[in-house]
């Protein structure tokens, strides 16, 4: 087993290598400007994106951007100073006040006092979805009745019917953490990634609801309220859709990162193996950060797991080691 599992470090990046959360090319100079108290790159990139109807890119630097003035804002307060009206100003602001919510005791009723900063987000650009998608997670913290939501769900595909932030927001807001339950959560997952585009991370959205289930308590055994072949399925168009993309590529990263945890629950090891593989040194906070406070801690713990058990090969050892650490939490 010992020498097996030091070959099975072939492929794989040394754990120095590793880096969480990596911005790629476009947002990493925004961000060390930003750093410098300098908010026009970040202003040029936004306006760029919103111009080219990049949306899936717009989504995450406006994340990324939002996180980074949460811990430094000098930089952004100048922006808006600079340009109240400027819409990707609103943008940020509408998303960096609804993070700030999510973490107070009385997120709801903060959460409330920031519908206008989304609504002017929203009317900054009529055509951009990226408001629709905050909208969509503030609705999900302030109790907001299924109808609304549903309105809220066709303003956002109405701007970009594929768009992957939207649909992550409206699964969540289904899940049965939250206002739905694991089948209307599955359901919705599936009939979007049917309708998805080639290569469109929204065909990753099941194995999101695998994830949310597995998440939830529940697992694939005999009395689980959601089928083994139905996981099955979702880690199986997940693979295939990872294969889409070269490896050591950042844009799915997140997504191999989360199907690595759902194939480590399954005990799928070589796949489990293989994602890694093709995940490189991108190591992302989600899906770590649900289950302990040191994410690229347990990344690396998992990469050296999953080597030991398909080393091991099933019959040697205890079994279940790894998948036990993630269920109970290993940090």
């Amino acid at each position: 087993m010992v020498r097996h599992t030091s070959g099975l470090a072939a492929g794989l990046p040394a754990d120095d290598d590793v880096l969480l959360d990596v911005p790629d090319e476009r947002l990493a100079p925004a961000l060390v400007a930003a750093g410098r108290g300098e908010y026009e790159a970040a202003a040029k990139l936004l306006a760029a994106t919103r111009e080219a109807g990049e949306w899936e890119n717009r989504d995450r630097y406006v994340t990324r951007l939002a996180a980074f003035a949460r811990s430094r804002g000098e930089w952004f307060d100048d922006w808006r100073f600079a340009a109240p009206h400027d819409p990707d100003a609103l943008l940020v602001k509408a998303e960096l006040e609804v993070a700030r919510g999510w973490e107070s005791p009385a997120r709801a009723e903060l959460l409330r006092e920031v519908t206008p900063l989304i609504t002017a987000a929203a009317e900054g650009d009529p055509g951009d979805p990226v408001p629709w998608r905050v909208a969509l997670d503030h609705a999900r913290g302030t109790n907001t009745s299924h109808t609304v939501f549903e309105r809220l769900w066709a303003e956002a595909i109405r701007r970009s019917p594929h768009h992957y932030g939207c649909h992550v927001s409206a699964l969540q807001y289904l899940s049965a953490a939250w206002y739905g339950s694991h089948r209307e959560c599955f359901d919705f997952a599936e009939r979007a990634a049917q309708d998805a585009l080639p290569g469109s991370l929204v065909q990753a959205l099941p194995v999101r609801a695998a994830f949310a289930y597995l998440t939830s308590g529940e697992g694939p055994g005999p009395a689980a309220k959601v089928s083994r072949e139905r996981l099955d399925e979702a880690a199986d168009l997940a693979i295939a859709l990872s294969r889409e993309y070269a490896a050591d590529d950042p844009w799915p990263a997140e997504v191999r990162n989360l199907l690595t945890y759902v194939l480590v629950r399954l005990e799928r090891w070589s796949d489990a193996l293989e994602q890694l593989r093709l995940t490189g040194p991108y190591a992302t906070s989600f899906p770590w950060d649900r289950i302990s406070d040191d994410p690229l801690g347990q990344f690396l713990e998992l990469r050296d797991g999953v080597r030991i058990e398909v080393a091991a090969a099933r019959p040697l050892g205890r079994r279940g080691t790894v998948r036990e650490s993630l269920t109970s939490g290993s940090h």
